[in-house]
């Protein structure tokens, strides 16, 4: 089988670093791709990346299945015009990604499906959000309506900070909720719009410093073990969350196919969605495809099952000078074939100096160990042997 995949990141080169290992993959192709991928794949770049120029593409180079990494193509629609050209695509539809497109919709859908979620208000603007600021307390969550790239929620931990933090969202609709307190959970599910199969779960630190400090950022790290969580919580996100999801949007008409991501809080009153995304994770992606045993071609294409390791994955993120705000790009980077470890390139470019940063998240350093403390050990060995000038990661 040919595949394709679209996107340029991390997540993007786990995918194909995992495709490529089965049986039934004669080729990836990768749109754009990045130096990583190429390295399994082929890459190609589009003037235009727009749905109707992904699909004609697919169709020209005779792709059998395409695999989507990233949201904002899925919000455009790019899982309909393949579909209305017959190729076959994991990803939902643009209606069904309204559930990552809009907070103000998945808020609106979660109250709906009777789905547990923070108690929350919607605001056609800032000017009306400052009236909720006060009504859940403090600290209180502002999310912007539309895509943000993982960085349009901000945690104001007083009034002063909600009010600047409002000046510093995106114009338009928002979201003000309750700040919820419990432990995080990625919990990812692939959907075929009635069935599903759970992935493991996982867990990702977004804000850029240790101890959970500073900004928000697209990920600074995940890791996946099973204990995460344990049988009865599995059993009751599926339950209370993901089932309940599939059911409300088959009832919309719009069926989710694709992976599912609830985004969770573990409260002491049990799980509580704090977002759905319409894809997987990134850097969740990345110790999952690690982690995986099976053939996940196999799994896209028949359903077959899924099998893990029992080793916990470990993923760390090495981010540029000036992430999150402005990152630096052009450092050259070195160490990485001496690294001991399975590393996915993020934001990297290959120059005739060599390979250079190229994004803020620059490299996914990934590892396992027989116990998630040998795995971050491991990983953390290995991120010591790579360097480029300003890189910084979580510890």
């Amino acid at each position: 089988m040919k595949i394709l995949v679209i996107g340029s990141g991390g997540r993007e080169h786990a995918l194909a670093w995992k495709l490529v290992q089965s049986p039934l993959c004669d080729k990836v192709l990768a749109l754009p791709g990045n130096p990583g991928i190429a390295e399994v794949a082929e890459c190609f770049h589009l003037s235009a990346m727009t749905p109707q120029a992904l699909a004609d593409f697919a169709r020209h180079a005779g792709v059998d299945l395409t695999i989507v990494g990233p949201e904002a193509p899925l919000v455009a629609g790019v899982a309909d015009a393949f579909r209305a050209c017959g190729l076959r695509i994991v990803g939902p539809t643009a209606a069904a990604a309204r559930l990552e497109g809009s907070k103000v919709f998945a808020k609106d859908f979660m109250h709906r499906a009777g789905i547990s979620t923070a108690r929350f208000r919607t605001a056609s603007d800032a000017a009306e959000a400052r009236h909720f600021l006060d009504e859940f307390g403090y600290p209180v969550v502002l999310k912007a309506d539309g895509l943000a790239a993982g960085k349009g929620v901000i945690v104001a931990e007083d009034r002063q900070q909600a009010l600047a933090a409002l000046q510093r969202l995106p114009k338009g609709p928002l979201v003000v909720e309750q700040y919820l307190v419990g432990e995080e959970v990625s919990f990812i599910a692939l959907c075929d719009g009635t069935k599903t199969v759970p992935l493991e779960p996982t867990q990702d630190h977004k804000p850029v410093y240790d101890g959970d400090r500073g900004p928000n950022t697209g990920g600074m790290g995940a890791y996946s073990d099973s204990r995460i969580l344990n049988p009865g919580e599995r059993t009751r996100i599926m339950q209370t969350i993901i089932y309940p999801t599939l059911e409300r949007m088959q009832e919309l008409g719009t069926p989710f196919t694709g992976f599912l991501y609830a985004g969770l809080m573990m409260t002491i009153d049990g799980p509580k969605v704090l977002e759905f995304n319409v894809r997987l994770g990134d850097p969740e992606a990345q110790p999952l495809m690690y982690r995986m045993v099976s053939d996940f071609l196999a799994t896209l294409v028949d359903g077959a099952p899924i099998e893990w390791s029992p080793e916990p994955s470990v993923c760390v993120v090495l981010a540029a000078a000036g992430y999150p705000a402005t990152p630096r790009t052009g450092d050259l980077i070195t160490g990485i074939d001496a690294c001991g470890a399975t590393v996915f390139h993020a934001g990297t470019r290959q120059t005739e100096r060599g390979l250079v940063t190229a994004g803020g998240r620059v490299l996914g350093v990934t590892s396992s160990g027989p116990d998630l403390p040998s795995a971050i050990r491991n990983t953390y060995d290995a991120v010591r042997k790579i360097h480029f000038e300003g890189m910084h990661y979580r510890t």
